[in-house]
C-alpha cells in the first residue's frame, strides 16, 4: 500500500500559515536577541522624546501666538510707561514679548541711574538699550528652539537605527537557512518579519519628527520677525520717548476709510 505524499496543497497551506504567524510583532518580541532589543528600546525612546517635544512645542507656539498681539497692544495702548511695565510684569513666565519689553525698560532705567559714570560715557542710551534688546531677543529665540535639535536628530538617525535591526534580521535569516540546509519559508519567515518590522518602526519614528521639525522652524521664523519688529519699536520708545499708537494694518484701514468717506485725511501717524 502506497503512502500519501506529504507535500500536498493542504500541507503547504498549513506550512505557509505557520510561517506567516512567525512574521508578527508577537513573534518578534519573543525571538529578539540583545541587538534587536537595543534597537527596539532605542526607537521607542526616540519616539517618546520626539512626541513629547512635538506636543510641548505645539502648546508653546499656540500660547505665544494667542497672546502676542494682546501683549503688544497692551504695552502701546497704556498711556503711562510705568503702568505698561507693571502689565508686562503680570504676564506669564513663558511669555516672551513681555520679557523683551521688561529687559528694555530695565536697561533704560539702569542707564538713567548711572548718568555721569564711565558706562554712560562709553555707551549712550540708544546703544545701551539696543544691546539689552539684542540679548533679550536672542534669549527668547533660543527658548523657542527647545527640542528642535532632538527632532532633527531623530528624523535623521531613526531610519538608520531601524536599518540596523533590518540587517540583523536578514543576518538571522541567512543563519537559519545555513542551519536547516533547505530554503523553506519556515526558516526565514521569522527573521524576515523582524527585519521588515524594524524598518517600519524606524520610519514611523522618523517621519513625525521630520514633519514637526520643518513645521516648527517655519513657525519660529514668523515669531522671530515679530520679536525684531517689537524690539525696534521698543528701542525707539526707550531711546527717544516716541510711542507706537497704531499698527501699520490699522493705519492702512484708516486711510481706506478716509478715501471711502471722500475726505482727504492723512493716514494716522505710527508714532507721536
Amino acid at each position: 500500500m502506497q503512502q500519501a505524499p506529504t507535500n500536498t496543497p493542504a500541507a503547504a497551506g498549513n506550512s505557509n500559515a505557520q510561517a506567516l504567524q512567525q512574521m508578527g510583532f508577537d513573534h518578534l518580541i519573543h525571538s529578539l536577541d540583545w541587538v534587536g532589543w537595543l534597537v527596539l528600546v532605542t526607537l521607542f525612546l526616540m519616539s517618546l522624546c520626539s512626541w513629547y517635544f512635538i506636543i510641548a512645542n505645539a502648546l508653546r507656539n499656540a500660547l505665544i501666538r494667542a497672546r502676542a498681539d494682546r501683549v503688544i497692544s497692551q504695552f502701546w495702548d497704556t498711556p503711562s510707561a510705568q503702568d505698561a511695565i507693571r502689565l508686562m510684569e503680570k504676564q506669564p513666565r513663558g511669555e516672551p514679548f513681555s520679557k523683551i519689553a521688561l529687559d528694555a525698560a530695565s536697561a533704560a532705567a539702569h542707564h538713567q541711574r548711572h548718568e555721569g559714570s564711565r558706562m554712560v560715557e562709553a555707551l549712550n542710551r540708544s546703544e545701551f538699550v539696543d544691546r539689552a534688546l539684542r540679548q533679550a531677543v536672542a534669549r527668547e529665540s533660543l527658548r523657542l528652539e527647545g527640542g528642535l535639535t532632538l527632532l532633527a536628530t531623530v528624523g535623521s538617525s531613526a531610519p538608520f537605527v531601524g536599518l540596523l535591526g533590518t540587517v540583523m534580521g536578514i543576518y538571522h535569516a541567512l543563519i537559519n537557512l545555513g542551519a536547516s540546509g533547505q530554503s523553506s519559508i519556515e526558516a526565514v519567515a521569522g527573521p524576515v518579519g523582524e527585519a521588515l518590522i524594524m524598518t517600519a518602526l524606524g520610519l514611523f519614528t522618523a517621519i513625525p519628527a521630520v514633519l514637526a521639525y520643518n513645521f516648527y522652524v517655519r513657525a519660529n521664523r514668523v515669531t522671530y520677525a515679530k520679536f525684531d519688529e517689537f524690539a525696534h519699536d521698543l528701542h525707539d520708545f526707550f531711546a527717544t520717548g516716541s510711542r507706537v499708537e497704531v499698527t501699520p494694518a490699522a493705519a492702512v484701514a484708516g486711510t481706506r476709510a478716509a478715501n471711502v468717506a471722500g475726505t482727504n485725511v492723512p493716514p494716522p501717524a505710527a508714532r507721536k
